[in-house]
């Protein structure tokens, strides 16, 4: 093998914002693990929402173009930065990388902190690994590090079939909660299969008639349904908010505890995660597997919101 061939590797970057069309499949330069990190080679990428806003625009502050797109990574350990102990050559790993800032996981290589990985659950391949870890990361501070849930309590997951949502049910039972979900009407069997305790069909049943008093509100949707859902809140409760909007002037009335979050890379929380799969507690839906290079019809897809957990990026076999 050339030099040159060495030193390039397939990924999907945009040089522009804008559609799905922008997303470009391509050669580009590999990467070199730096201090602190390693350099994976990646077997599959998930897609997150986070991934098409990015897309579109505007660009986020210290972005530069071309960018090289994606978060949730699996994959094996390519080579290790000299001080590097945590993990060895070879080891399977997952994780959410630089999030917010550009994780370049659309590709064949990715340099990794070795801050944002955890080994990946034994129990899994790598593509339901990738899917878990900004959904599975989001969910876990929003429940645990926001909402301090605690066993016993009531949760209501707003979006509770989506990629986020379907990994927070199976946290929140976990724990011992109770926990309530909204979803259509074509979703409401998924979420007895995962373990909600009371599904909500939001097409058919007006929220206010058929929860009253929960503990907790996880919010993944925004809009209306978060409206709807301060009204059945117990006085005291919390709502943990990932979808970023206008405050509502009800929360003051309803003595409710609103808090908006930006899920961060942590991987003692990745840890714990997989010790949950491992043990059989979580398990990861993926609704759909593509190649890389079809990172454009994974976009629209998403787009849609009517994925039935996770969108993930197949690179390696």
């Amino acid at each position: 093998m050339s030099d040159e061939k060495k030193a390039t590797m397939k990924a999907v970057r945009i040089h522009t914002y804008g559609g799905p069309e922008v997303l470009v499949y391509e050669d580009v330069a590999r990467p070199e693990a730096a201090a602190g990190e390693v350099l994976l080679r990646v077997h599959a990428a998930g897609v997150n929402p986070a991934d098409w806003k990015t897309r579109s625009g505007p660009a986020r502050p210290g972005a530069m173009l071309p960018m090289i797109l994606g978060w949730d990574v699996s994959g094996a350990i390519e080579a290790l930065a000299p001080d590097v102990t945590e993990f060895h050559e070879g080891d399977a790993v997952y994780g959410m990388i630089r999030f917010p800032q550009a994780g370049a996981t659309y590709a064949e290589y990715v340099a990794a902190p070795v801050a944002h990985l955890a080994h990946k659950p034994a129990t899994i391949d790598h593509i339901h690994a990738a899917a878990v870890p900004l959904a599975g990361l989001t969910a876990w501070q929003a429940l645990f590090e926001k909402a301090h849930l605690t066993a016993g309590q009531t949760v209501l997951i707003l979006g509770a079939a989506g990629g986020i949502g379907h990994l927070a049910v199976q946290l929140a039972k976990s724990q011992g909660a109770y926990v309530l979900g909204t979803a259509s009407t074509h979703n409401i069997e998924f979420l007895h299969r995962i373990g909600v305790d009371q599904a909500i069909d939001y097409t058919t049943t007006v929220l206010e008639t058929a929860v009253h008093n929960v503990d907790i509100v996880f919010d993944t949707v925004g809009g209306e349904a978060r409206e709807r859902s301060l009204r059945v809140i117990k006085q005291g409760g919390t709502l943990v908010s990932i979808v970023f909007g206008r405050r509502s002037a009800e929360q003051t009335a309803a003595g409710v505890n609103v808090q908006g979050m930006l899920v961060q890379p942590n991987a003692a929380h990745l840890g714990q995660i997989a010790l949950l799969i491992d043990a059989g507690k979580v398990h990861i839906t993926v609704d759909t597997v593509l190649p890389l290079a079809d990172a454009r019809k994974a976009h629209e897809l998403s787009e849609t919101h009517r994925t039935r957990g996770k969108i993930v990026l197949r690179v390696a076999e």
